[in-house]
């Protein structure tokens, strides 16, 4: 028999709805034809990678060294950790070096690896809403429990709503900018706020909670905004990241841990990180792309098709009278379930799937009476969904 959390999780709604939608979109395209569905249900990036990508791909796969696809040290090549922690020292503005780099499977093995190095049973997670669904499970992994805060109306940070959540147990905060699903990019601001919240917090009960950046969409950004540094401001800081969504590189699962080189116990948890990489069988990054990483994180890299394709689906969903939070990065809209539904946005997306659209519901992101789309998709897709949104907001239930 299976285990028994594994078979309750799995049975639950909410357990991995993301992925079973995508999935249904597949047989929805197989039975209707792929023009006629409108999936807007994974974030899996439909840019191509940047040019210097794939000379990088061509030139290291073209290597026959002895001994270039065998082990490395646990926690990545010597010279990749170095050139992450280029990247690092030009977007948090301190100095980083290698020491403080521990490569990884992707933002979600890094955050489990973190979990893993950091987390006692019983110990506590914070997490602002909406949050990416996952962290449910990567907190439990390892024995943790997820508290979810909630945000200020525009899901900007409530720095005061942290502050009192905070306890002895508190392990770690999370925060993701910008933020999936909502688009939110948290302001210098609140970052320096939440800060002195933690900074706080510490000085009262010994305990100064880890604050992990989850940072994949950093790069994802429309109006000139930038993500502020969190390395400067508090010195517990650990940044997850990976370049699944600023290359659209998700299958090849690369990414690193990044811990504040001021961090107290710096030494001591990155060697528990790179612990961590080994005992959860990740044993290493994949050496492939360590070294196309490497060579091409810096690429440039034009993300304005998502900032065409956000005002394309905004026009779409102006026309249908749905609502939204206005985004600020990535490529996703957190849209309220409209009126005469009650909340209830389980019920909503199946009604949107019998209009052949396919979303997430919000309920999964820890807020009911939400939806979410994901608009890294053709503009074709987004065009043509016109009419099938304004038909299914204007039908009732059960129509």
């Amino acid at each position: 028999m299976i285990a028994k959390y594994i078979q309750e999780v799995m049975s639950s709604r909410s357990a991995s709805a993301i992925r079973k939608m995508f999935e249904e979109g597949i047989a929805l395209k197989a039975q209707y034809g792929a023009d006629h569905v409108f999936d807007f249900s994974l974030g899996n990036p439909d840019l191509e990678p940047p040019e210097e990508v794939f000379q990088a791909v061509a030139r290291i796969a073209a290597d026959r060294t002895h001994g270039c696809h065998g082990y490395m040290p646990n926690a990545g090549y010597p010279e990749v950790r170095e050139a992450m922690a280029a990247k690092e020292t030009l977007e948090q503005g301190v100095q980083v070096t290698g020491s403080s780099v521990i490569m990884s499977c992707g933002a979600a093995g890094a955050m489990n690896c973190v979990f893993k190095a950091v987390l006692n049973p019983g110990d506590e997670v914070l997490v602002p809403v909406p949050f990416f669904s996952e962290y449910r499970h990567y907190v439990g992994n390892h024995g943790g429990i997820l508290r979810e805060v909630q945000s200020k109306p525009d899901f900007s940070l409530d720095t005061n709503a942290i502050a009192r959540s905070l306890t002895e147990r508190t392990a770690a905060v999370i925060i993701n900018s910008p933020n999936n699903p909502s688009g939110r990019i948290y302001s210098a601001a609140d970052i320096a706020s939440l800060a002195e919240v933690l900074h706080e917090h510490g000085r009262k009960t010994g305990r100064y909670p880890y604050l992990i950046c989850d940072e994949p969409y950093r790069a994802i950004t429309f109006g000139g905004k930038k993500v502020a540094p969190v390395f400067s401001v508090y010195e517990h800081a650990v940044v997850v990241t990976s370049f699944a969504k600023n290359l659209s590189l998700p299958g090849e699962r690369i990414g690193y841990i990044c811990v504040n080189p001021a961090c107290p116990d710096h030494d001591e948890l990155v060697a528990a990180c790179i612990f961590a990489t080994r005992v959860l069988g990740y044993v290493n990054a994949p050496a492939f792309f360590q070294k196309v990483a490497a060579s091409s994180w810096n690429a440039p890299c034009d993300y304005s098709p998502y900032e065409k394709r956000c005002h394309e689906m905004t026009a779409v969903l102006d026309n249908a009278g749905i609502s939204y939070a206005e985004p600020e990065g990535a490529f996703y809209l957190f849209c309220k379930v409209p009126d005469g539904w009650n909340d209830d946005d389980g019920a909503f997306v199946d009604h949107l799937k019998r209009h052949l659209i396919l979303c997430a519901p919000g309920s999964g992101f820890g807020c009911k009476g939400w939806f979410r789309i994901a608009y890294c998709v053709s503009e074709d897709t987004i065009v043509n969904s016109k009419a099938a949104f304004y038909t299914a907001a204007h039908t009732k239930q059960g129509e």
